[in-house]
Order: C-alpha cells, then structure tokens, then sequence
C-alpha cells in the first residue's frame, strides 16, 4: 500500500500487554517503552526516574478510569461506555491520513505502531463538567505520526474523527450530536509533546470504554478535545469543524483549554471534584491550562482567552 510505514516488526510478534508498562513501573514514573523485535517481546531497561512529561499526583484506580466515562456513541450515562462498548470491534482498524501531508492514505493500527516508542504518561485528566482524573497513559507523541506521514507546511490545522458504527454504538441512533464525532487541534498543539495518541492504559492495552484502539490525549483541553477511537487524521489550511462547537458554540469553543477564570455558561470552572474522593471528598482548585502552563501557556500569547474559549 502507498505510504505504508517501513519496519522489519510485525505486530503478531509482540504481545499486546507486554508492550505496556507495568502497573509497578507506572506508579514510580517509569521511562519510555521500546517494541521488541522479532522473536519475541522485549521491554527496553526502564529509568527509575520519574518522566518530565508525568504528574507525581496519585493515579485514579483502574476501575474508576474505565467505569466513569464520557462516550456518547455508547450512551450519555457515564456507566454506559463500559456496559455497551464492548461490541466495538476494533481489531482490524485502520486510520485515513489525509489532507496536506506527503504520504496520505488508509493505515493499518499495526503499520502505525511498528517502530513506534511507547511512552508512561501520567497526567490530570479535567473534564468539561468540572469534574477530575490523574490517568496512567501508555503512547507516543503525535508529532511522531505526523512527521512520519510528512505534513506540508501549508497545514495550520489537525482534524479527527471518530469511528462510526451505528451496529456497534447504540448512542449513535439516538442524535445526541452530528456524527462522526469531530475535534481539532491547531498545528503547534498537535505537535506539542505532551500531545500524545494513547494506546495503553495501566498495564494493559487501551479498554474500548476509553478509546480503544488509539486515542489523542491533550491534557491541558478539557477532556471532550481528547477525542477517542480515532479513524480519521487530516491536516488542514484552515480551522475544522468540532462537534461540541457545532453543536453548541456559545458553550463549547474551539480552543476549550482549562481555564478557572472562565466559567461554562451554566456552572463554575474555578474548582473540581476529583472522581474517587467520595459523596463528601472537598472539591479543589482547577489549575490555568491543568496545570501544564509552564509547558503550553507560549502557545496563546497574546490571545484573548476569554474569546477564544
């Protein structure tokens, strides 16, 4: 297939949780996790230091990770992506690049991930609904994938799409929004590392309920711009549609990134409920950009935050 991603590494010859970090590694902050080669699996040597990338604040358990979700294909109860998602199949899948890049086409999820370096990442996860994770990912940059794919200067924008499947998603009949499920980044977002495509989380690969197979991950948005099970990336000249903001555009802005200072039109964005403290748990601040403000806050200088929300 034109555009196909060269490797000597097939994906039958790695197994799937063993391409994950561990549980252990994850909560000391491990490295980087390399694929192994043929033959069998292999995990690189793993640094003990803490990455920069990762937050030191304690990880939410699993079970609260995969059981409080927003997926709307599934349902708008937060229990109903993990009842329902299960039917997605979602070996084989493929993902169309697209757009102004140099070698478009429809990509295999096991040609994405040959050669691929697979990072923990453990990062405060802030939902538009002032709620709160800290979430262990397993990824790699975006901007590794749209290097390989070669995205032409002319591209200011990166646009996604989520898998439509009507048969596998009973929310899909019901209109809650216009499908496929759209987001965006613009280009120096996307390709900011802290930008990640997550393909694991904890030790195993990534559950259905969270965005299986591939999901982006940018965590100083608010969590509806972290859109899951991708099949679609394009880079564009211009800022592309996203389903909240058609959806609602006074609400849901384009750039949606953490901000205290500025509320959702019908509740407070100063403070959060960190999922798992329990009924009566005190609710604690929200951070400018999540917290990762040393990181991104260069990226909107000089913009009117209040405007573009």
């Amino acid at each position: 297939m034109a555009g196909r991603f060269k490797s000597d590494l097939n994906w039958s010859d790695v197994t799937p949780k063993s391409a994950f970090l561990n549980r252990r590694q994850l909560m000391a902050g491990a490295g980087a996790v390399a694929l192994g080669s043929i033959g069998g699996p292999a995990l690189a040597k793993l640094d003990a230091a803490p990455s920069k990338f990762s937050t030191d604040a304690e990880p939410n358990s699993l079970e609260e990770i995969t059981t409080y979700n927003n997926y709307y294909e599934f349902g708008t109860g937060k229990e109903d992506p993990a009842r329902y998602a299960d039917a997605l199949t979602t070996d084989p899948w493929t993902v169309k690049i697209d757009g102004l890049v140099d070698k478009p086409g429809d990509y295999a999820f096991d040609d994405i991930m040959k050669n691929v370096t697979l990072e923990e990442r453990i990062y405060r996860f802030r939902c538009v609904e002032a709620w709160s994770m800290v979430i262990p990912w397993a990824g790699f940059e975006l901007a590794d994938l749209l290097t390989r794919a070669g995205v032409q200067p002319g591209a200011k924008y990166i646009a996604f799409e989520t898998a439509v499947r009507p048969e596998e998603m009973p929310g899909i009949s019901r209109g809650y929004l216009e499908w496929p499920y759209r987001e965006g980044l613009r280009i120096d977002e996307a390709m900011h590392p802290l930008t990640i495509m997550a393909t694991g989380l904890y030790d195993e690969p990534i559950p259905n309920q969270n965005g299986a197979p591939l999901r982006l991950v940018v965590p100083w948005k608010y969590g509806f711009k972290s859109i899951k099970s991708v099949v679609r990336i394009s880079a564009m000249d211009r800022e592309p549609p996203t389903s909240w903001n058609m959806a609602n555009a006074r609400e849901y802005g384009f750039y949606s990134n953490v901000n205290p200072e500025v509320d959702h039109p019908r509740w407070s964005q100063a403070s959060e409920r960190k999922v798992g403290g329990g009924l009566f748990a005190k609710r604690q601040p929200t951070l400018m950009f999540n917290g990762y403000g040393d990181e991104v806050a260069s990226l909107y200088e000089g913009m009117d935050l209040s405007k573009n929300f």
